[in-house]
């Protein structure tokens, strides 16, 4: 789907462990403001069921793996996050969900922006509502 890169990161290896590491202007076009991160994920365990108006994101998954589900109104791909050296780059407006794939995954997000709890879509309907309104107005806008 536009708007979404899934990455596969360098890895500097080292007789001490393993790096890997993305950076603003090579990887993602957008500045990090907030981080945060999903763990005690339990095997089979679902999260997310939202969206985000503006809000753009980065995901990686340091230990465990993570399937990312992102629907766009219309189609749906998924995505598995099961290595540091993966990063996925989310553009705005799709609806995610993440299935645990084995236990104690952890997820890590760095987002575009600070906690704003009006940039959530919450309820699917509305989101399938909000879609159509985007996808409608990006039509006509490029029209013009």
């Amino acid at each position: 789907m536009e708007g979404i890169t899934l990455k596969k990161l360098d890895k500097i290896k080292s007789p001490g462990g393993s790096l890997s590491f993305f950076q603003l202007g090579k990887d993602f076009d957008f500045e990090i403001k907030r981080i945060y991160y999903i763990y005690e994920f339990s095997q089979q365990n679902r999260r997310g069921f939202h969206a985000h108006k503006e809000l753009k994101q980065v995901m990686f998954c340091p230990h465990g793996s993570i399937e990312v589900e992102l629907d766009n109104g219309t189609e749906k791909e998924k995505y598995l996050l099961d290595c540091p050296e993966k990063i996925l780059v989310l553009n705005r407006g799709y609806w995610r969900e993440f299935l645990s794939l084995t236990e104690n995954s952890i997820l890590c997000v760095g987002a575009s922006e600070i906690y704003d709890e009006s940039d959530y879509i919450r309820n699917y309907d509305d989101y399938i509502l909000w879609s159509k309104h985007e996808m409608e107005e990006k039509i006509n806008g490029s029209a013009i």
